[in-house]
């Protein structure tokens, strides 16, 4: 394998169920185990990275330093590091700092799920100048175009295209690390996998469990996600019911 994709470690708002966006928030404790058993999983398997790419988020970069600290320093001194702002996770607009489940209270957990889910679905936007515009985030002050107030995973997938035909192309001769988000990964499978607008709906991402890749020239074999599948599927299940509304028995 020489592509391997991780989603982030449980961050805090992750732990509170809260939409998180582009909201810079740190890892729990959770996810900072997460990203050192990351980190013991590709070790097992005989990965070194050699070229490691992260988003601008702070959950990103803190899972990437996290994992790596696993490797032999010395490993982990020759390895370069790409900080991407398009491998951010989705910006949800308006739902951003909310509470999942009293959203869907509130709104219905169709329209929940079309918002978390669905590809051409825009989240309602944040307002231009508001705390959460990134146009106004000293982190983006070197990005000379105007950044989203709120986006689609179809907005996604057009904003990761050229970092990913980056990440495929190094692929073919270095082993790449991605460490980034549920939907920048989605983003990225979609395009990879060549996966329909209906089925990406259905596409749950793990926290912390690495997803290899094998890059052959231009074939792409999927290895799968590395760890015990039974505690995988779980956490799929877990992401899946994230917005759902407990009923009474």
């Amino acid at each position: 394998m020489n592509l391997v994709f991780v989603r982030h470690g449980q961050s805090i708002w992750n732990l509170k169920n809260k939409f998180t966006g582009w909201v810079d928030i740190g890892l729990s404790d959770q996810g900072i185990q997460e990203a050192i058993n990351a980190g013991k999983t590709l070790i097992e398997n005989n990965f070194i990275p050699e070229i490691c790419f992260t988003s601008y988020l702070s959950r990103s970069i803190e899972t990437s330093n996290n994992l790596l600290n696993e490797y032999e320093p010395t490993l982990v001194n020759e390895i370069s590091i790409f900080k991407r702002w398009q491998l951010n996770e989705r910006h949800y607009g308006a739902l951003q700092g909310l509470d999942k489940i009293d959203t869907a209270k509130k709104y219905g957990e169709k329209q929940v799920l079309e918002w978390r889910r669905g590809y051409k679905t825009k989240p309602p936007l944040i307002k231009k100048d508001s705390k959460f515009d990134p146009n106004h985030d000293k982190a983006y002050e070197d990005i000379e175009i105007t950044l989203p107030l709120g986006e689609s995973l179809e907005d996604v997938v057009t904003r990761v295209e050229s970092t990913l035909n980056e990440i495929m192309e190094l692929s073919k001769n270095k082993n790449v690390l991605v460490v980034a988000h549920g939907n920048s990964i989605r983003a990225m499978l979609k395009t990879i996998e060549n996966i329909s607008d209906k089925s990406i709906v259905k596409l749950n991402i793990p926290t912390g469990i690495p997803l290899a890749f094998n890059i052959n020239n231009d074939k792409i074999t999927r290895i799968g996600y590395l760890g015990d599948q039974e505690i995988i599927e779980e956490l799929e299940k877990e992401i899946e019911l994230q917005s759902k509304i407990e009923k009474d028995n």
